[in-house]
Parts: structure tokens; C-alpha cells; sequence
């Protein structure tokens, strides 16, 4: 083992510590070990491998720690149910029945004689207030049902081989091996953890990003800058967070949209669909900056006592990724291609994503399988295991979801899939008020008169679908 002696070191840090010397560069080689891949027996200099005495026993282990830590997941919970045979999962809608006259209190209104020769929809008779034909107890009134079909998974797999003798060499005792293998099976459950995660959050990232490309995300930032008083400078994002104002009106504003979706209407969802979301059904997921941004600038627990009661409540690190920075910005930032309803698809992004609620039933994971196959070979005497998964991760637009997010610019939405009337005159123009989601760039491009449909190799594909956004020109 290689010994330093270093009590001239520590003399000299001694100094800085108590403050009788100034700061200065330490090299700190001396003290600390960084560790080693493989060590090095033969040519280490001064025998650092060997016995300090005799200077020819090669040093031994004495600890073997194995890196066996547990992981546990960092997505929100949104495993529903399972089931063993068939793989189609249809979901079945009825639409609300329009309410009718009550006829029983106007029997007096219609004439002796009168009867199911009433057409249906309209009295024959403009004196008759009452058609006939609702006498009728046999008329149908057939419900409007749909039915949406999910018949999609993903899968993968993890492989895994032990084999039975050749590494009994390297261990001291079956226990430590026993270690070993058990270190490697926590990292496989470690990397599944890892991917579901990636899952989940993907298929909370499409709903959440279809919302905002399409424009149909709240903007916090502007609703707060209408209630200041005339003459206040206007809040920007980049001091959103550090605003206690601002961080008040947004956990109000995100609360009262609690009692919103409790309320039957298709404010929240995609489509004509009545649908309501009771509070034991609602999921809450918030950027944990922005949880303690509240924490911290408001010096209450008013957002926890708001949140932590509902079942789906959740926090996560971010959206998409945490980038190469580790910044709010890349935390709170989704971006890509997302899809909808009858696959429509759009592409968009933006950064300042803050919270969303949603139906358990708007983004869920169902019949999840996880098992493990093995096969033995007994000619090599190794066994190759196979750590095998696979869900259905779906997204349900018509269930209620409202995304929030703080940002300077509001996405107006998707451009259609037919090229406006107007685009050569409004949208394809010098000083475009728009500015088109551009995947090479990662950001908003603003329009141009290079954009016009006269321009050479046009493609109105090339536009459709796109988010854009709208800054009015002053």
C-alpha cells in the first residue's frame, strides 16, 4: 500500500482553516484516492501494491462493497389495470340525451283525431304546439354511442448472463458472490425502473405537449399581467418564480381549475364529450421548482395543504429532460411531434411548463407484463436470462386535462391542415406578426415572405401541424 506522509500538508491547511494565511491552491493528490480500475503489480512505482514491511507480499482485499443501492421511481403513478387474453382495449361512449317536452301536461293541446301521422321532427299543423306522434310509446330514441379502440404496445427487453464457474476465482466466499449476482439484478430492476419511467413521462409529455401546440394550454403569465394596475410594469417570466404576487395568483388560478373540471362541460377536453372529473379521479403533477418556489416565497404551506390530500398528487424533476445545464428552463421545457385524436398530429414546444391536472383516464398505463425466460447452456455452463416488458401507454384527449405554463409569448395554436386563405397576405409576409415551431432549430422562426406559397418547392406539409405563434405588431 502506498503511505503519505503528510503533516507539512496539513500544517499548511491548518493555516487556511484558522485564517492566519490566505486562501490558497491546494494539490490535494496527496491526500485523496480516486480509485483504480485494475491495479498495477508489477511496474507501480515504490511498490505501492505490496507490504510496507517486506516490501514482497502483494497487498490483499480486505472490503468488497458492492454499489447495490435501490431505486425507486421519480414518474407519477399512472398504472391502471391489467388483463391476461386479448389486447384490444375499447372504451365506450354514450353522448348526453336532449331533454323534450313533457307531453303529459299537454294533452289539452292536441286535437281530437290526432296521431302518429304527425311527422317526428315537425308538427304538420302550425297551431299544434305538441307533435302528436310523441303519444307513440314505440318511436325509438336510439343513444349516440362511439367507441375508440386502443391496440398499441411497446416492448423491450434486458439480457443478463451468470454463468456457473468462472467467477468463483474472483470472490472470497459464495455469500459475496451470492452479492455480486443480487447487484447485478438490482441494476436490471434499476434500468426498468429507469425505462417505465421514460414511459410514463413520455405519455404525460404527449397530452401535455398536444395541449400547448394546439394553443389550448393557460399562459399564467398574461392572465396575471391584466389584473395589475395601470402603469405597472409588467411581470416577465424570467422573475415569474421569485414573485410571491405572481406565485399567489397562480396556485389560485391552478386551484379553481380543480372545481372547473368537477363540473360536467367539454371546456377541458377534445371534442363534443360531457365529461366531468370528481376530485378522487383528478391527477395533479407539478414541477417541483415551482412547488418550491411556493414553498419558499410565500413562507406557507397553503400549496401543500391544497395538493397533498388528492390521491394523484405528484411532483417530478422534469418534463422532457434536465439538458446539459440542469437549468429551469430545460427542466420545464417540452418539445416534439405529439398526437391526438384520429392521429392528428402536431409539433411545437415551449419552456416554463409548471403543472398539469388531468382524469386518471387522460393518461394512463394498462396491461402492464413484466416477466423473466431463461435458457441454459450446459455446453458453455452459463444461463442467459431475459428480463422482458411491455404496456399499453395510452392518452385519452376526450377526458378532461389542463396544462399551465409561465412564458412571455403564448402559443396561439397548430396551423390547420388546409393552407389558409390568407396566407400569402397575413401569415407569409416582411415583419410576419407569426413565428413558426422549427424542429431544426428547436425554437419559434419568425414568418417571412421566403414562406409565401409562390416561393419555388413549397409545400403546405411543410407548414400543417406546425405550432405558431402570434405577436401583434406595434
Amino acid at each position: 500500500m502506498k503511505v503519505n506522509q503528510i503533516a507539512e500538508i496539513l500544517n499548511a491547511l491548518n493555516t487556511e482553516m484558522v485564517g492566519t494565511e490566505k486562501v490558497f491552491a491546494d494539490d490535494l493528490s496527496n491526500i485523496v484516492d480516486a480509485g483504480k480500475a485494475v491495479l498495477d503489480y508489477t511496474a507501480a512505482a515504490e511498490g505501492a501494491n505490496f507490504d510496507n514491511y517486506m516490501k514482497k507480499l502483494i497487498d490483499q482485499v480486505g472490503r468488497v462493497i458492492f454499489v447495490d443501492r435501490q431505486y425507486t421511481s421519480q414518474a407519477p403513478n399512472l398504472l391502471k389495470d391489467s388483463w391476461e387474453y386479448g389486447s384490444i382495449m375499447m372504451k365506450v361512449r354514450a353522448e348526453l340525451m336532449d331533454a323534450r317536452n313533457n307531453t303529459t301536461w299537454q294533452l289539452g293541446d292536441i286535437p281530437n283525431g290526432a296521431g302518429a301521422g304527425y311527422d317526428w321532427e315537425q308538427g304538420t299543423d302550425p297551431q299544434v304546439q305538441v307533435i302528436p306522434s310523441r303519444l307513440d310509446p314505440f318511436i325509438l330514441s336510439k343513444p349516440d354511442v362511439q367507441a375508440k379502440f386502443y391496440n398499441k404496445k411497446v416492448t423491450y427487453e434486458v439480457a443478463l448472463t451468470l454463468v456457473d464457474y468462472q467467477l468463483h476465482e474472483a470472490f472470497r466466499s459464495a455469500s459475496e458472490m451470492s452479492r455480486f449476482i443480487s447487484m447485478l439484478e438490482n441494476r436490471i430492476r434499476v434500468k426498468r425502473i429507469l425505462c417505465t419511467d421514460a414511459l410514463i413521462m413520455a405519455t404525460l409529455r404527449n397530452i401535455i405537449g398536444y395541449k400547448i401546440a394546439t394553443g389550448k394550454a393557460i399562459n399564467l403569465l398574461p392572465l396575471y399581467n391584466a389584473t395589475l394596475a395601470q402603469g405597472v410594469t409588467a411581470l416577465t417570466a424570467a422573475d415569474a418564480l421569485t414573485t410571491p404576487e405572481f406565485i399567489r395568483f397562480a396556485n389560485k388560478t391552478i386551484s379553481m381549475y380543480k372545481k372547473y373540471m368537477a363540473a360536467a362541460s367539454n371546456l377541458y377536453n377534445e371534442g363534443d364529450y360531457i365529461t366531468f372529473t370528481p376530485a378522487d379521479r383528478l391527477k395533479a403533477v407539478f414541477l417541483a421548482e415551482y412547488v418550491k418556489a411556493a414553498e419558499v416565497y410565500l413562507y406557507s404551506d397553503t400549496f401543500h395543504n391544497e395538493y397533498d390530500k388528492l390521491d394523484g398528487y405528484s411532483e417530478v424533476g422534469f418534463w422532457q429532460g434536465v439538458g446539459t445545464d440542469g437549468s429551469f428552463d430545460s427542466r420545464s421545457t417540452i418539445m416534439g411531434t405529439f398526437i391526438g385524436n384520429n392521429e392528428n398530429k402536431v409539433s411545437g414546444g415551449a419552456d416554463g411548463i409548471i403543472a398539469v391536472l388531468f382524469d386518471e383516464e387522460a393518461a394512463a398505463v394498462c396491461c402492464e407484463h413484466d416477466r423473466v425466460t431463461s435458457q441454459y447452456n450446459g455446453r458453455g455452463e452459463y444461463t442467459n436470462y431475459f428480463y422482458k416488458w411491455d404496456a399499453l401507454y395510452m392518452n385519452d384527449l376526450e377526458e378532461n386535462c389542463v396544462v399551465f405554463y409561465v412564458s412571455d409569448n403564448t402559443i396561439s395554436g397548430a396551423l390547420p391542415a388546409a393552407k389558409p386563405s390568407d396566407w400569402d397576405t397575413a401569415y407569409a409576409i416582411a415583419d410576419s406578426p407569426y413565428s413558426i415551431w422549427d424542429e431544426e432549430t428547436e425554437d419559434y422562426v419568425a414568418l417571412s415572405t421566403a414562406d409565401a406559397s409562390t416561393e419555388t418547392g413549397f409545400q403546405w406539409s411543410d407548414y400543417a401541424g406546425k405550432a405558431y405563434i402570434y405577436t401583434p405588431t406595434t
